[in-house]
């Protein structure tokens, strides 16, 4: 027996601990996000969106800028639901391109700047793009494919573009110093990005492309429990959907000055830090890379009055050496996800900054964040609160499918109007996960009678370290590759620093030789760096069941 959840028969404990500012529904933007934007560019021009180290721009300049840089993509043919590759830091470049990109009804395709040479490629190529947008500084993890696609056009962005006297200068001068290999400007297909502003910055305003609610703005490649990434396509809607209830829950104005160090490459940077910030006119100050010594500097100079982070960006704050120092915090509420947060971090966090640690949950699959503590009435420890408005969360039984009541243990599931369209290209995979209209989380948890969820077991295998996602099918997959592996299990352990880090469990083949650290520099030709194992454990054999099944769980809990 398989029961289908209805709708109408989940009890919503939750709505009577909303804020009172908090509706149990919402009102949903109808227009695209470059529609939003543009309204919010010429409502607020003159004033400052963004700072990036050391240098403002306007939001009128943005408008400019995004103008001229869709002028070039249509130019080269870009149009409705093309896909364009974005390997970039937080940074304006990012913003402005990701802005133009969408101005002509083509699909943001982003690429973290930590992915490796493979990694890149395979968003790339999954994804069919047309165009990448990359930091020269990152050209050695593209440098293959684009000698192997002469003909892909490839727009070259450079951090002094936007870096104020002397720092430009000086920043040129030491990146010729790094060693690192830069672009060769000699392939025809190759252009600056401050070029392509150049030749475009008279062009007139650039209409936005028709486009539909349903229509594909970004797709977000995340990771798998089958180790295969896979792209989350997001609409239109959906992304104006959580940016909508993001903005009611923690009651987001223009008067805001959010500090943007979680990556607009991700699903929560993108629509809390970048979405929601340009389309109601507060400010950002970008992190290109996370430093809690910057961050101090910014909480206090810069007036932040927002912040989003993982639980190891506060620890890391808390325990620099200037933060007992800091003065002129303007800090009220700061959103944590990605793991639990000690009760004491929250409570010496906000004695010393005035600023309350929110901590929630969500999914690529949902944009970003689906449910969080109320901003300023109950919060309970350990938990990752209560649903948003329109959102429906409850508790399955994972073999039935009967929906469980209070204090059980069983599968989360959640339905809401910001659902994914589906998985890229991956109908299958698609139908596993959203089922009549229910997204299947995967992972473990519990609701109490107030309403309030709780995380019991994060998608099982899933190892979260450092705040970031590691799934261990992948890095196996890859272990596999090895000629000396005859079998692997990765498991995750707890860690003091990083919550979790991963425990490589290995069985050689006869007569074969490898040592942890072999392995290791094996998977960093493959890996970003946090998904390599810190621990590897060398066996005969490992544990398996009847069938021949690896036995995780025996492994897990040695």
């Amino acid at each position: 027996m398989n029961i289908k959840p209805d709708p109408q028969s989940i009890p919503r404990p939750w709505l009577k601990h909303y804020d009172p500012h908090v509706p149990e529904t919402l009102e949903y933007p109808k227009q695209s996000l470059p529609e939003l934007f543009r309204t919010s560019t010429e409502k607020h021009a003159h004033r400052k969106a963004v700072k990036f180290l050391g240098k403002s721009l306007s939001y009128g300049q943005i408008e400019k800028s995004a103008n001229a840089f869709a002028a070039y993509l249509e130019a080269q043919g870009i149009g409705k639901g093309d896909r364009v590759l974005l390997m970039l830091p937080n940074s304006p470049h990012f913003i402005i391109a990701y802005y133009a990109i969408l101005k002509r009804g083509a699909v943001v395709v982003p690429a973290s700047p930590l992915d490796t040479a493979s990694e890149a490629e395979y968003k790339f190529r999954n994804s069919g793009a047309k165009i990448i947008i990359f930091l020269d500084l990152l050209y050695d993890k593209l440098m293959d494919l684009l000698r192997a696609e002469p003909n892909i056009l490839a727009i070259v962005a450079d951090v002094s573009d936007y870096l104020p006297w002397p720092k430009n200068f000086l920043f040129r001068l030491k990146k010729k110093s790094l060693g690192k290999p830069l672009p060769d400007f000699q392939r025809a297909a190759t252009i600056t990005y401050a070029s392509v502003l150049k030749q475009f910055h008279h062009a007139a305003v650039v209409p936005t492309v028709p486009l539909k609610g349903e229509d594909t703005a970004v797709i977000i490649y995340t990771g798998g429990t089958t180790g295969v990434s896979k792209g989350v396509v997001l609409s239109h809607f959906a992304m104006g959907v959580n940016m909508t209830q993001a903005k009611a829950w923690g009651q987001i104005t223009p008067d805001d000055i959010g500090l943007c160090v979680l990556p607009f490459f991700h699903g929560f940077g993108m629509s809390v830090g970048l979405n929601l910030s340009l389309s109601s006119g507060g400010k950002m100050v970008l992190m290109p890379r996370w430093d809690e010594a910057q961050a101090i500097k910014h909480f206090e100079k810069d007036g932040i009055t927002v912040f989003a982070g993982v639980p190891t960006m506060y620890n890391a704050i808390l325990n620099h050496k200037n933060f007992a120092k800091m003065k002129n915090a303007k800090l009220r509420g700061c959103f944590v996800g990605a793991a639990p947060v000690p009760e004491a971090l929250k409570i010496t966090f906000k004695e010393k900054t005035g600023g309350t640690l929110i901590e929630g949950y969500g999914l690529t699959e949902s944009v970003t964040a689906k449910c969080a503590n109320p901003y300023f009435g109950k919060k309970k420890e350990k938990s990752i609160g209560i649903p948003w408005p329109d959102t429906l969360m409850a508790i399955i039984d994972e073999n039935t499918g009967e929906i469980l009541p209070a204090g059980k243990e069983g599968e989360i599931i959640l339905r809401s109007p910001d659902l994914m369209t589906g998985y890229w290209q991956n109908p299958e995979a698609t139908a596993a996960t959203i089922k009549d209209g229910w997204l299947y989380t995967g992972d473990i948890g519990k609701m109490d009678e107030d309403g309030y969820f709780s995380i019991v077991d994060r998608k099982k295998d899933l190892i979260i370290t450092g705040g970031y996602n590691v799934y261990p099918a992948e890095v196996e997959e890859v272990l596999y590759k090895h000629p000396a592996v005859l079998e692997a299990c990765v498991v995750g352990i707890k860690d003091e620093h990083l919550g979790e880090v991963g425990r490589a469990f290995i069985a050689l083949k006869t007569g074969m030789q490898a040592t942890g650290d072999d392995l290791k520099a094996f998977l960093a030709d493959q890996l970003i760096k946090y998904k390599i194992p810190k621990q590897f454990v060398f066996r005969d054999s490992l544990p398996k069941s009847p069938i021949g099944k690896i036995l995780r769980k025996e492994l897990r809990d040695k």
